[in-house]
């Protein structure tokens, strides 16, 4: 009897990943199919390590994204050595140290996303489901949406995605892509203290961003990948240390052009975005959320989804 085929990044050995991965991995994130060409053994371990539930893809799949990270070929792989990003040939963006390969890999995805998935309004929003009840939360960084995110998943909730809301202009549902949740700073800490049995990647210092760090998400949320969700609630998070846990009613107008700030593609998507997000915004609970203790965020978006 032969062997079932391998169906998943786990069911590779971390030496049958490098092997693949040198001529190119195919699999799945969400929706999309990505390959991705690298010979950076850092790579291959963290995706060994946080991407081991999403489904290799068999040969004769149609490829969204093709992505390659490698080393430039000069002196700098030896000096100081960097990596680069490229989508189809074209690299988008500056080389970075080399150390912070998985960090750019993570970066990179998020930009073929959002610069190319149009059949969606990307709203820069998590997305966290309970009770079949979506929850978006745009911010800007240092709105602790990523750490409240990472706090609910690591309740139960399904995670959708802890940085792009996914809104389809076709049937206005919020479509999953579920990845590695990144973590900045303190956020860490607080997550790992939180959660002990998190799993977290490499920790990467000195990057932009600061000190960056990414958990892995729950098999179930990678695995849903196809299925959507339907939004339920619209709120608008703001850690700030030692503020009070308060959930305000936002008016359906200033929800609006909040959200469209937070909107990658809104202005490309024309008319088209406007109908998408004025119809999200309408079926949505809209929020303005402060807090600085988690333990209360939880209690009180527990609540909320019941």
């Amino acid at each position: 009897m032969s062997n079932p085929p391998v169906s998943n990044i786990a069911s590779l050995s971390k030496s049958q990943l490098q092997h693949t991965i040198i001529k190119g991995l195919d699999f799945k994130v969400g929706r999309f199919n990505v390959r991705l060409v690298s010979p950076i053994v850092e790579l291959v371990t963290h995706l060994h390590h946080l991407y081991g539930a999403n489904e290799l893809l068999v040969k004769e799949a149609f490829i969204d994204f093709h992505v390659q990270l490698s080393s430039p070929s000069t002196l700098r792989r030896y000096f100081r050595p960097q990596v680069n990003f490229f989508l189809d040939g074209y690299a988008p963006f500056k080389p970075l140290p080399y150390v912070q390969a998985s960090a750019l890999f993570e970066w990179g995805l998020n930009w073929c996303i959002a610069s190319h998935a149009n059949q969606y309004l990307i709203i820069h929003a998590a997305v966290v489901e309970r009770n079949g009840q979506a929850f978006i939360l745009p911010g800007k960084p240092g709105s602790g949406k990523s750490t409240l995110c990472a706090a609910l998943v690591n309740q139960g909730w399904r995670l959708l995605s802890d940085e792009m809301t996914l809104l389809s202009t076709h049937d206005g549902q919020i479509y999953p892509v579920a990845r590695p949740i990144s973590l900045k700073n303190q956020s860490i800490d607080v997550i790992k203290k939180r959660s002990p049995q998190s799993v977290f990647g490499q920790i990467v210092n000195d990057t932009v961003k600061g000190t960056v760090g990414h958990l892995r998400p729950p098999e179930l949320s990678v695995k849903l990948g196809e299925c959507p969700a339907f939004a339920a609630k619209l709120i608008f998070p703001k850690y700030k240390q030692g503020a009070e846990t308060e959930l305000t009613t936002l008016s359906k107008s200033k929800a609006l052009l909040r959200a469209a700030g937070d909107c990658f593609n809104y202005n490309l998507l024309g008319l088209q975005g406007f109908d998408s997000l004025s119809g999200l915004v309408e079926q949505c609970a809209c929020y303005e959320f402060h807090y600085s203790n988690l333990d209360e965020a939880l209690i009180l978006f527990t609540e909320l989804s019941n």
